[in-house]
């Protein structure tokens, strides 16, 4: 039997795809490989004969343009969203009480601002006495807390930021300073003037913006990032970093914090006599660069005033670096890439054709028993992985079925023994999905949480999920369909999910991996819908691809639909190609996938619980804190079984909650 089978492999009369899965995964992947791997290696080569100093000057200045960009997003941001609050505080002045929520508003809404407060004139408010400074200021990722500073041990009205401010009567950007209770947080704050309608300056608004999303932004080979803090790794790592300045030369991030604040630009540059490229740096004229001596060395340093702010991008490198540094990069990459890549051809071609010739024997065993045929032959196979899963739990669904027809043909009364085969069924379909949880509870930075409940005693939705390398392969899918067809169609999506996945770590080549394979041999013209994300547990970065699946929610500051591309599901069309998506988790937020189970159930009126229900009933989740994956998922399942009441289940319910908890 098992050479009949293999024989059939091979014969093109019974194989209406002639080419194998394995043979075109490896050509398509090896293509790609190599002209994704074309376009560097030529620049490399190219880099060798034309990298030369104005070359390495234009490239420095777009590494110098990149930080302005985000400087000047952050800066408008911040400038906008003051501007946009004045209007309600003049409009509340009469209102003492309102402008704490005004505050309290701005910095729940605005994720750039650390705090922000109004400080008014001297007794402007009577019953609030000589100090009035409603403040808003942010603790944690949850926590605002909402005071008054204004008191006579803080007496801004003496300090000569808020006289400045009164003199000015205009907005602009303030310098930097230290938070006034731990004197360790930096700030920099955004001043607008208030007045009343008779036109008299009554307070100032201060916006005040944490430098730690500068020095986030600083870039640098010579510097590493640890506890959220740059740390030196030797004497010479001085070579290569970004800077940021105001005005008057302090600087705003460097690499050393000892220096933020503390320190000025013109310190540090030893040999400019007469103070001609330091007069243009903090004279602001315009985008260039100059070669300076800075603590005693020689390095070319570009920069970019930001507009709108007192501040200035600056990038220094070692004048030495500027030639030297591509070829020696060059050279390394370019015997890296080369080695790696015929390691990589070798090792791809072998592992899929070996690990997609089990998929394809196994599909036409499925095909034998999907005619009826529950004697269908079964390769024998030596790995214990999730193929031989798969082979396993093919043999035990045949047995099940021979049974079952067996004892069917004996008589049509014995409704208990089919009840009995259906629940073997579930049950070899329940173990093939993950049923301990938590799953990983030695882990710190993950919580995942799923549930299947099928609408008949077997069903066509799966979800599965494991870690590899730090990052977490999850999936969750919907078979066309219910019943024993579906739940064969949904053991083979699971199964090849998992194996394909093992060696390729990108969402939409799985998917068009599934679909090749799933396509092939599909009489019965099922499909299935599916979304396959790849979570870095390390970054928080989320790659998926979404096949005509209900696009999962993010749960984390609020409730959100994740934005998903419209593929075709798997299975539909074998040539589809689908688009992968990128976003990032942040800490402490939830992934909630489902099957239109939840958002399509049914009550005795024919009524849908709907997408607006779910997104509602999330939110209320979040603001009762009860988004952890169990919770939340239980939850879930508790409300839509209140709605649907006495109604008949009418599709399979699937829901899987992944929470992302690693602290940044």
């Amino acid at each position: 039997m098992i050479k009949d089978l293999l024989s059939r492999l091979w014969k093109k009369s019974d194989n209406p795809y002639p080419k194998s899965f394995g043979s075109r995964l490896t050509r398509r992947i090896i293509l790609r490989m190599l002209i994704f791997m074309a376009m560097p290696m030529l620049i490399l080569y190219l880099g060798g004969y034309f990298l030369t100093y104005g070359f390495g000057v234009v490239l420095f200045s777009q590494l110098t343009n990149r930080q302005y960009v985000e400087a000047r997003r952050v800066s408008s941001e911040v400038m906008v969203a003051a501007n946009n609050t004045i209007h309600y505080i003049e409009d509340n002045l009469d209102n003492p009480e309102k402008l704490y929520d005004i505050m309290d508003h701005m910095v729940r809404t605005n994720e750039l601002v650390r705090s922000c407060g109004i400080s008014f004139v001297d007794n402007y408010y009577p019953q609030k006495g000589h100090w009035f400074c409603p403040y808003a200021v942010r603790r944690d990722s949850v926590t605002i807390e909402r005071l008054n500073i204004g008191s006579k041990q803080h007496d801004y009205l003496q300090a000569n930021w808020f006289v400045e401010a009164l003199q000015r009567d205009s907005s602009y950007w303030s310098s930097p300073f230290f938070e006034g209770t731990d004197k360790t947080t930096p700030l920099v704050s955004y001043m607008v003037p208030i007045h009343n309608r008779q036109q008299q300056l009554v307070a100032i608004l201060g916006v005040d913006l944490s430098v730690d999303w500068l020095k986030s932004s600083i870039w640098s080979l010579l510097y590493k990032e640890k506890n959220n803090s740059v740390e030196v790794k030797s004497d010479n790592d001085n070579d290569l970093y970004f800077f940021v300045i105001d005005s008057t030369g302090t600087f705003l991030a460097h690499p050393d914090e000892q220096r933020i604040i503390n320190k000025k630009f013109q310190e540090l540059v030893t040999n400019d006599p007469k103070n001609i490229c330091t007069d243009k740096i903090l004279k602001r004229k315009g985008d260039t660069e100059d070669v300076l001596e800075i603590e005693g060395k020689e390095m070319l340093v570009n920069y970019r005033p930001v507009e709108d702010t007192p501040w200035t991008i600056g990038m220094a490198i070692n004048y030495t670096y500027i030639v030297w540094g591509f070829y020696i990069l060059a050279g390394i990459v370019f015997s890296f890439i080369v080695i790696n890549l015929m390691v990589v051809i070798i090792t791809a071609r072998r592992a899929i054709t070996k690990a997609s010739l089990p998929i394809r024997l196994l599909a036409f065993s499925a095909e034998d028993v999907a005619k009826g045929n529950f004697k269908a032959a079964l390769p024998q196979l030596k790995s214990r992985d999730e193929i031989h899963l798969l082979r396993d739990s093919f043999e035990k669904m045949e047995q099940s079925l021979a049974e079952y027809t067996e004892q069917l043909t004996k008589t049509t009364a014995e409704k208990a023994t089919i009840e009995s085969e259906l629940n073997i069924a579930h049950a070899i379909q329940m173990s093939m999905l993950p049923k301990t949880f938590p799953p990983y509870p030695e882990r710190n930075d993950v919580d995942i949480y799923g549930q299947v409940t099928p609408a008949k005693a077997v069903g066509g939705d799966l979800f599965d999920f494991y870690i590899r390398d730090e990052k977490l392969f999850f999936c969750i899918g919907d078979v066309s369909g219910k019943g024993v067809p579906a739940s064969m169609f949904m053991a083979v999506a699971r199964s090849l999910f998992r194996n394909i996945s093992a060696h390729v770590p990108e969402p939409n080549i799985i998917a068009k991996a599934l679909n090749e394979s799933m396509s092939e041999s599909n009489e019965m013209n099922m499909f299935v819908t599916m979304f396959i994300g790849v979570l870095d547990l390390q970054t928080g970065v989320l790659r998926y691809c979404n096949a005509g699946h209900d696009a999962p929610l993010l749960i984390g500051q609020g409730v959100g639909v994740l934005p998903c591309d419209a593929n075709l599901p798997i299975g539909v069309m074998d040539d589809w190609d689908f688009t992968v998506q990128e976003t990032t988790i942040a800490p402490q937020t939830t992934i909630f996938l489902f099957t239109d189970g939840l958002n399509e159930a049914e009550n005795a009126l024919h009524q849908q619980f709907g997408d607006e229900q779910v997104l509602s009933l999330a939110k209320e989740l979040l603001a009762k804190g009860q988004n952890q994956p169990m919770q939340f998922v239980q939850r879930m399942t508790a409300a839509v079984h209140f709605f649907a009441g006495a109604a008949e289940q009418s599709d399979d319910l699937t829901m899987l909650a992944i929470q992302y908890k690693k602290e940044s």
